[in-house]
């Protein structure tokens, strides 16, 4: 994984975690791809072309395909001057390109970034966030979505999540049509054919787990390195807190619109309270975050 050549704090545990859930995704990926091939030998090169060109358009399009249904729309300086000037004062600090930059018409308090590449990058915060933060809240936030890209976390989140979709889709399959109708029973492929979804399924929530472990930690990351760029911990802190309190009064109905696209939030639209389900969530808990940023505040007072 290529190092972040930009002043954001390296994180070499983000990269750690991002070099090992590429390789057991990518393990994961050829057995799976084994198991395809061996039970439906005449058609592999059908196989082949269908999950490489799923493959390639999961990794080229999924970040405007995600754009897209959070509702971003891409704005000028002009249109929108504090928030262009926001993006600027930190590239300025962390010596990088400047991402594309976007507004989401909702009033959801919330912020995105997307893009496999800093040249890619899009950043985006929903006018409800406009409306309710602060500057230097703010700009907290938008550090934080643009650690994300400088770390280029969000590319890995996509290639990651590749494998899950594609193995859900073959699990439905499965269950819709049956691989196995026209093979008799004793049939060695025939029985390999019933295990598919079986095997499908276990590398769905192996692919399932592993992203949200990833989600969960590079989170932390994008706070601590925007708190230590910026050197205002208190104000991210102050802008967590903000948008946490806020969520709780938008509808229900809004937030379950913006709910799958939670991994690529600042904060989830809506968050698992039950230890369970924490263990499933794309985020932290907002205790975590700011007993984290508290930590640096104290840090960097010393």
């Amino acid at each position: 994984m290529p190092r972040a050549r930009s002043r954001y704090a390296p994180d070499r545990g983000l990269t750690g975690r991002m070099v090992t859930t590429m390789f057991l995704i990518g393990l994961l990926y050829v057995v799976f791809v084994g198991v395809l091939l061996a039970a439906l030998r005449g058609s592999w090169p059908i196989i082949l072309i269908i999950t490489g060109g799923m493959f390639v358009a999961q990794f080229w399009f999924s970040d405007r395909i995600a754009a897209y249904g959070m509702g971003a729309r891409e704005v000028t300086p002009e249109q929108a001057p504090e928030l262009h000037g926001t993006i600027d004062r930190i590239c300025a600090l962390a010596d990088m390109p400047k991402p594309r930059v976007a507004i989401a018409e909702s009033d959801v308090p919330n912020a995105f970034a997307t893009g496999r590449s800093e040249k890619t990058a899009l950043v985006c915060a929903t006018t409800g966030l406009l409306r309710r933060l602060e500057p230097e809240e703010l700009e907290g936030v938008l550090a934080h979505e643009m650690s994300h890209v400088a770390h280029r976390d969000v590319a890995v989140m996509t290639i990651a999540s590749f494998l899950g979709v594609l193995a859900g889709i073959i699990t439905r399959i499965a269950l819709w049509g049956g691989f196995a109708r026209s093979r008799p029973g004793n049939d060695p492929a025939g029985i390999l054919l019933l295990l598919i979804p079986l095997i499908s399924a276990v590398v769905y929530a192996i692919s399932f787990l592993l992203t949200r472990l990833l989600s969960r930690y590079r989170e932390l990351s994008a706070d601590r390195a925007a708190a230590l760029l910026t050197g205002r911990p208190s104000a991210l802190a102050s802008a967590l807190t903000k948008v946490s309190g806020q969520m709780a009064r938008i509808p229900t109905e809004d937030l379950r619109k913006a709910e799958p696209y939670n991994a690529f939030y600042f904060l989830p639209a809506l968050s698992a309270k039950e230890s369970l389900g924490r263990m499933f969530s794309t985020h932290p808990t907002l205790e975590q975050r700011l007993d984290q940023l508290s930590r640096i505040s104290t840090d960097l007072s010393r």
